[in-house]
């Protein structure tokens, strides 16, 4: 049975229509895109659903949980906040629970490429691993005892258990073995992100060299700038060939330096992520970030055991997409085009996923989100199917 859905507008990767008339098939198919009369009352805009490429959970459950209820729960959650494709992303973790993990996100990956899956959960499609081969000295919330020097090897494993389905991994550029790692990994079609690294710029640079293609969480875990040496993060800001995420809460980032990484970056280099954890979407209180205790207190996730030492080490965020998408229109005066390209559009073409992902056109899945007039997402429509 066909369904019609129209709009104000309609945003898609390279094209803006007017008054859209979108027409739907019972698969949850897009049949056609024609223009249509201007609607009597509608002043919405449909967009692409959002990709986040970061993110460890929500609603109390961590992906590395990695069982069919906890992933299942995450899904529907992030789907809940416009979000349509995701990264389940791990955290440095003993080898023997990162392989176990790896499994368990596996399966779910390839039940979501079936008709068995759920069409209003958001659908995970490859793992973003984020650790173990990272740096001591930007390890952030990283346990310290489980951070392992770049090894193609051990990398082979995880990608192994992972049934191939490793499409990102973070990777301190300045550690010994890690340009042998990342060029192994760029061979291999893994997309190499910089980041919990201390490097200097001449070692960022050479990452480059060696095929990496993003940063991971821009500002954050990274050697801070300084105008004689500008390290990791003014490669980052000023290279025309990096992406490179941010974590837009208003907590990790001042909102000016989100002005300047918009800047830098561009709309179509500068990703927006969440970096969230189990506590998003829920009250303050204790929760855990892969194997490692986390205190949530007003909306801010801090290392348990740091607290204990005075110490106030962010553990992730409590951050959904949409609010991202919200915030960077608010502190950095972008678009909702632009926002929602930050979102979807951009992270798809770092992955190489642009014609499978937040892609508008017939015979596409109808994944869309409906914003109000002022940018505010309203709802979400996956599969046709507006998400609950």
């Amino acid at each position: 049975m066909l369904q019609t859905l129209s709009a104000r507008r309609l945003l898609t990767s390279s094209a803006t229509i007017d008054f859209p008339v979108l027409t739907i098939d019972g698969d949850g198919l897009i049949v056609s895109i024609e223009p249509g009369a201007a609607p009597a009352s509608s002043d919405t805009t449909l967009t692409s659903t959002f990709f986040d490429i970061h993110t460890h959970g929500g609603a109390s459950h961590d992906v590395m949980e990695a069982t069919p209820e906890a992933l299942g729960i995450v899904s529907r959650f992030i789907a809940a906040h416009g979000v349509g494709h995701y990264l389940p992303t791990t955290v440095t973790a003993p080898v023997d629970k990162t392989l176990a993990s790896l499994e368990g996100i596996a399966r779910a990956i390839d039940l979501a490429s079936t008709t068995d899956w759920d069409a209003r959960l958001a659908r995970p499609v490859g793992i973003h691993l984020e650790g173990p081969f990272i740096s001591h000295a930007k390890r952030g919330v990283h346990p310290e005892a489980d951070i392992l020097p770049p090894n193609i090897s051990l990398f082979d494993r995880f990608q192994q258990a992972a049934g191939g389905h490793i499409r990102l991994i973070t990777i301190a550029p300045e550690v010994p073995g890690s340009l042998d790692l990342i060029r192994h990994c760029t061979r291999n079609g893994v997309r190499v992100s910089i980041g919990h690294t201390n490097a200097a710029s001449d070692e960022a640079h050479a990452a480059i060299e060696a095929g990496a293609q993003s940063a991971t969480h821009t500002y954050n875990a990274m050697r801070p700038l300084n105008h004689r040496e500008p390290g990791v993060l003014g490669t980052v800001l000023d290279s025309e060939m990096l992406f490179a995420e941010l974590i837009c809460d208003g907590v990790h980032v001042a909102p000016e330096l989100v002005r300047l990484w918009l800047k830098a970056k561009g709309p179509q280099r500068a990703i927006l992520v969440t970096d969230s954890m189990a506590a998003a979407g829920m009250p303050d209180g204790d929760y855990t970030l892969g194997t490692f205790a986390v205190r949530v207190a007003e909306g801010r996730a801090f290392a348990a055991d740091d607290l204990t030492k005075g110490q106030h080490t962010l553990a992730g965020s409590v951050l959904t997409l949409d609010r991202a998408v919200a915030n960077v229109q608010r502190f950095a005066g972008a678009s909702l085009e632009v926002a929602t390209g930050l979102a979807s559009h951009n992270p798809a073409f770092l992955l190489g996923l642009e014609r499978a992902i937040g892609y508008i056109a017939p015979g596409q899945p109808a994944n869309f989100n409906v914003f109000t007039a002022s940018g505010e997402l309203q709802g979400t429509i996956l599969g046709g199917a507006a998400v609950a």
